[in-house]
């Protein structure tokens, strides 16, 4: 399979909260965690409902409950996995907030983990 991806991916679980309209027209919003961030957008993990491929979505990242970031996003592709549904989400606006407060933020707090320390068996 040909890998579609522009850019690194940060695997990082960060609380988001996902709001759409869905086809009724009634406002939907479900809470779920990144899977993994990329400049221009994540992987999500949402356990109970998935907004549809094509479906525009505001997705806040409620990281820092004093200065949580909402951006607008598109879905790409879904993961209906039972046990773990994901949505692919690509931001179609607030692109350099995001890279700030997001990708950025991602990065650093991975920069400063220290690795893990292997036990022999």
């Amino acid at each position: 399979m040909h890998e579609r991806r522009r850019g690194t991916r940060h695997v990082v679980s960060f609380p988001i909260r996902v709001v759409w309209k869905g086809e009724d027209g009634k406002k939907l919003v479900e809470e779920g965690l990144t899977e993994n961030v990329g400049p221009k957008g994540a992987l999500v993990f949402l356990p109970r409902l998935l907004p549809d491929v094509g479906v525009s979505v505001k997705l806040t990242v409620t990281e820092n409950p004093e200065d949580e970031v909402t951006v607008q996003a598109a879905v790409l592709r879904l993961e209906r996995n039972a046990a773990h549904p994901q949505a692919a989400l690509q931001l179609t606006k607030q692109f350099k907030l995001w890279k700030e407060k997001v990708w950025d933020y991602a990065g650093d707090l991975l920069a400063k983990e220290e690795p893990e320390e292997y036990e022999e068996w």
